[in-house]
């Protein structure tokens, strides 16, 4: 009996022998791109704007002005005091602390950086300005590129003399608005900072520059018989001290866990220019307060991370892929039923999947065409591949009997695995080509993970039966929809993400921005999440986009806490200002 089960299995899951080794290396996986929710268009002059094409400072007569959204329509304000984001109500004051970049601060630069590292250019600075979403852009005209901690140290402490603003910047992947300007902060971009500096072939342990590229860090290290523990769709692009300022989290964190488990020691430079050597590799080091930790995760708030050291796990021989189409998705016994094994457990719905085949060429479902309700893909990663083998046969024939595994496919060769990580990474991708998205990345008990994806699509439902509005978001004089107004049709709601460590993506995706559909989404989707006791930022981090919205997850008097830190370590708040902390206790002086 238990024989012909197992044929009929075979049949189900093609199961191949062959052990496969990671090579996704898909740029707009969901950890490379994220997207915060955004305004409607807007009408000025009879011209259309995208908020992508539409930033909130508009040029005017050799004088830079704003425009502000009232019941009649946008006025022109005569200082520049506030920008925009997302809803009208967001609006975010200049520190009128902070001093305006002039000559003199730029010969200075010049002369300890050499002015090939001192960047005025306009295209150039457009780029630096801009995140990759397009969703979030800053005014600033002046990035400058350090070559070393020294370099670092000496910027930072004149822009502090100064009370010149900065914004540390990496890859720029970056996912809340965290890595842009939002007014003119000078951008120190570490990119050049990318030597390899020292790694242990007994202990694992790397050593690197904050700039040193993830992929790059990859290929050393697969040379070496070792991988990243750090797995993200971005890694063609993303640096490490981005990855450690963010606390990144990505596809192998259910197996290896998070930063701050890996991050041995860094490097850091403080805003008045001190420089803090807690470059350590050692596992163990229980002297004091481990201060590494104020630093990961900090979104370069505290200071800008300059080395790293991180442990880095063996190279496995033994690696199988499987996609699987499920009806019940969080019973799946993955995490019990493979253990140590267990080394990816991701998940896409139904409408997920139609996205990417609907939009990514060349990408196929592996599966019959049928509907159903969930995809799963787990990787699996050991050193004895007849164990392996036998362990995840075993978990798959439990599953179907049960039920929970209605069709699945294992990889054959590298080619099919790659096929599979690319579906499961080009959601994201597929989100961008469908057009306008509001996009949260939240953490939640798993057996809740998608009740709120379900909520969710019930308020947009009910919201597309609302009265329309014109093109600038206003309501007809007839009370009659307009053409573009989003219905049920139009607006998708959908989920994906990690499964294993209960971080969902939710993704309502419409035809355009509007602030009709962000009022039904926030602040719902915060409040659903606290009452769940889930974390509104599971890996992308608070940057711009959430930083007042802090108190979801986070108590009073931890905020506060926190505040007293920043205070402490930056005293004229000149580090990425406006992000991570709520603008309400930040005090200007």
């Amino acid at each position: 009996m238990i024989m012909q089960k197992w044929r009929a299995a075979r049949r189900l899951l093609r199961y191949s022998p062959k052990s496969l080794f990671d090579t996704r290396s898909n740029p707009n996986s969901e950890h490379s791109i994220s997207r915060s929710a955004s305004g409607f268009a807007h009408c000025v002059d009879g011209e259309k704007y995208h908020p992508r094409e539409f930033p909130p400072y508009i040029e005017h007569k050799k004088e830079r002005s704003l425009w502000n959204t009232t019941e009649r329509g946008l006025e022109r304000t005569s200082r520049i005091q506030y920008r925009y984001f997302g809803s009208l109500a967001s609006k975010i004051q200049r520190n009128p602390s902070f001093s305006t970049l002039n000559s003199d601060d730029i010969n200075y630069f010049k002369s300890i950086l050499g002015e090939k590292n001192v960047i005025e250019d306009e295209d150039t600075l457009l780029s630096a300005n801009t995140d990759w979403m397009r969703k979030y852009k800053g005014s600033s005209k002046l990035l400058l590129q350090p070559r070393s901690t020294q370099e670092v140290s000496q910027v930072l402490k004149y822009c502090n003399s100064r009370r010149l603003a900065v914004v540390p910047q990496g890859g720029n992947t970056g996912l809340v608005g965290g890595s842009v300007p939002v007014f003119d902060e000078v951008i120190i971009n570490v990119g050049s900072m990318n030597k390899i500096i020292s790694f242990d072939q007994v202990s694992g342990v790397l050593v690197c520059e904050a700039g040193c590229i993830l992929e790059n860090l990859v290929s050393f290290l697969d040379n070496e018989g070792f991988i990243m523990p750090l797995d993200l769709g971005a890694k063609g692009s993303c640096q490490i001290g981005g990855n450690v300022s963010t606390n990144a989290g990505g596809l192998r964190l259910v197996r290896y866990g998070s930063l701050h488990g890996s991050v041995l020691g860094i490097e850091a430079v403080l805003a008045n220019g001190d420089v803090l050597d807690m470059l350590g590799t050692l596992r163990k080091d229980n002297t004091g307060y481990d201060l590494k930790h104020l630093f990961i995760g900090s979104e370069g708030s505290l200071g800008i991370v300059t080395k790293v050291s991180i442990l880095t796990p063996p190279k496995l021989s033994s690696v199988n892929i499987a996609f699987l189409a499920c009806k019940r998705l969080f019973q799946l016994p993955a995490k019990r039923r493979l253990g140590e094994i267990l080394s990816a457990f991701e998940f896409l719905d139904n409408e997920s999947l139609n996205l990417v085949l609907n939009h990514l060429e060349g990408v196929r479902n592996p599966l019959p065409p049928s509907m159903h309700n969930f995809y799963v893909l787990i990787e699996t990663t050991g050193s004895d591949e007849s164990y392996d083998k036998e362990k995840l046969e075993a978990f798959l024939l439990r599953s179907m009997e049960a039920g929970l595994i209605s069709d699945g496919v294992l990889a054959q060769d590298i080619n099919q695995a790659s096929s599979f990580w690319r579906i499961r990474e080009g959601v994201a991708e597929a989100l961008m080509k469908e057009g306008a998205v509001y996009k949260y990345d939240l953490s939640l008990p798993v057996e809740k993970l998608y009740n709120l994806v379900e909520e969710m699509r019930t308020r947009i439902d009910v919201s597309s039966l609302v009265v329309g509005k014109d093109r600038c978001g206003y309501v007809n004089p007839q009370g009659v929809p307009c053409r573009n107004n989003l219905n049920s049709n139009s607006a998708k709601v959908i989920g994906f993400g990690h499964l294993g460590d209960g971080n969902l993506h939710l993704n309502i995706s419409t035809p355009q921005y509007n602030d009709m559909i962000l009022a039904q989404i926030e602040p719902f989707v915060y409040e659903w999440t606290s009452k769940h006791r889930g974390s509104i930022s599971a890996e992308h981090g608070l940057g711009l986009m959430k930083a007042n919205e802090i108190f979801y997850s986070k108590s009073h008097e931890t905020v506060q806490l926190m505040a007293s830190i920043k205070k402490l370590m930056d005293p004229n708040g000149i580090l990425n200002p406006y992000k991570v902390l709520p603008h309400s206790i930040i005090s200007y002086s």
